[in-house]
């Protein structure tokens, strides 16, 4: 399949839904992570970190394929969705790279390496220091909770392009 092609390619689409899953994945296991000490906090953050972990390798990996591979050409769309569109998948791709790096440099500047339960490798990218991990933190959280609106619209515009402009859009990535 060309990049010219109708439809993303099989990788990239296995690529876009597993990224999905880890992140949905990784929200909610933050969100279920319950009270600090507790048996359940400590499960759900593994969980958490290990879903942001593997957000981190599946977008290398996707990113590897879309720079060898391509992707389809644009939908003929007018000039204002076109670039809303390329802002929004810019900022979706910085996000699946940007936050997975922010979350184990959270627990870095925390005086804590990154340990993937079962893996028992351990990943440190920065050293303790607690102004760095409380401002980290905050950018960490900050941009988790602005995520959960751009990865909405993100859905809404994929839904509408399917419903109202009866466009290929959605059904190229499914």
């Amino acid at each position: 399949m060309s990049p010219a092609s109708e439809r993303y390619s099989r990788p990239a689409v296995f690529f876009h839904w597993a990224i999905f899953l880890l992140v949905a994945l990784a929200y909610l296991a933050i969100e279920l992570r319950g009270p600090k000490g507790t048996e359940s906090r400590a499960l759900w953050s593994g969980v958490h970190v290990w879903a942001g972990s593997l957000v981190l390798a599946f977008a290398s990996l996707r990113l590897l394929w879309r720079l060898w591979y391509g992707a389809p050409d644009d939908i003929d769309a007018n000039r204002l969705l076109a670039f809303l569109a390329r802002a929004a998948h810019l900022a979706l791709y910085l996000f699946v790279f940007v936050q997975p790096l922010l979350g184990i440099l959270t627990i870095n500047t925390a005086g804590h390496p990154v340990v993937l339960a079962g893996l028992g490798l351990p990943i440190r990218l920065a050293g303790a220091d607690p102004e760095a991990n409380h401002a980290i933190r905050q950018a960490h959280r900050f941009i988790g909770n602005l995520f959960y609106w751009v990865i909405g619209l993100h859905a809404a515009a994929a839904v509408a392009h399917h419903v109202l402009l009866r466009d290929n859009t959605l059904r190229r990535m499914i």
